[in-house]
């Protein structure tokens, strides 16, 4: 039986010679709409906005964004809301697919976070070897640090690396954590506001219009490391979920042409994501 998938760097032609649909279901794959539900990164970043129209003009199929945070795109797919799912939180994705939602986790880009805030690093953060350091720094200096409070990707691995340091700042006395509940871009316009600090992954800080004295004052610590993965919601559990569409778009982002086109996504002259598909 072949891999339900299919998927490693295959052509779209390839796809439906090998999957068996022919040109029958190509004809009737081609009108089509899937909802993919991702991330607030990537769709601020502008990244679907570049990718998905030539997705369409090649297959026929339309794709509808649900852009909200990765735990509510999880929680999306969990409901049968979407037909795929693209975020960047690897153990809730595996956890996903492990109880049978989703049929397999595949790697498709990655990029970074970075600490940004004002320019005049009120906590020196600038001057610290690791992440965990630097946020350290800012709790000790009572510094205002303002977190997406979202359950999204970049949420989770910020109390990751909170905690990283034995810290919980939810329980932290005084008013200097603060949660936004809000997108990154949102949030970032409260950090700017506000003149905090905030983790944010790099696409949506080189793609946001309104950074004013905010820079990134710290970055390169490889716990900062933002993988993304892509995932077909599971059909047994979901009879209604378009499958063979899903797997044609799967297939395409992690093909050759779509990796291309990954990589070749720029803002300012700047590559926003690394397409990392095996």
């Amino acid at each position: 039986m072949i891999n339900r998938f299919v998927f490693r760097a295959l052509s779209l032609a390839s796809v439906l010679v090998l999957g068996g649909y022919g040109s029958t279901l190509y004809a009737d794959e081609t009108k089509s709409e899937i909802t993919l539900a991702s991330t607030t990164s990537t769709q601020n970043s502008g990244l679907f906005d570049y990718l998905l129209p030539l997705f369409k003009e090649q297959t026929g199929i339309e794709v509808h964004v649900v852009a909200v945070g990765t735990g509510a795109a999880l929680k999306l797919a969990r409901n049968g809301d979407a037909d795929v799912l693209m975020v960047h939180h690897k153990t809730s994705e595996e956890t996903f697919v492990s109880e049978g939602y989703g049929v397999e986790r595949f790697d498709v880009m990655y990029n970074d976070f970075v600490l940004v805030g004002p320019d005049n690093d009120p906590s020196g953060v600038k001057e610290t070897e690791t992440i965990v350091d630097a946020l350290g720094e800012i709790k000790a200096k009572q510094a205002i640090f303002l977190s997406r409070g979202d359950d999204s990707g970049t949420n989770k691995r910020e109390l990751e690396l909170w905690k990283a340091n034995g810290d919980n700042p939810k329980t932290a006395s005084g008013s200097w954590y603060r949660e936004t509940g809000s997108g990154m871009g949102a949030t970032l316009n409260t950090a700017v506001a506000m003149q905090g600090y905030t983790l944010s992954d790099r696409a949506t800080w080189i793609s946001y219009k309104n950074k004013q004295n905010m820079e990134i004052l710290f970055e390169g610590d490889e716990r900062l490391f933002n993988q993304y993965g892509v995932i077909v919601v599971n059909p047994e559990k979901f009879p209604h979920v378009k499958e063979e569409a899903a797997k044609i778009f799967v297939n395409w982002l992690l093909s050759e042409e779509g990796q291309s086109t990954i990589a070749s996504y720029k803002v300012s002259g700047q590559q926003l994501f690394i397409p990392d598909a095996k």
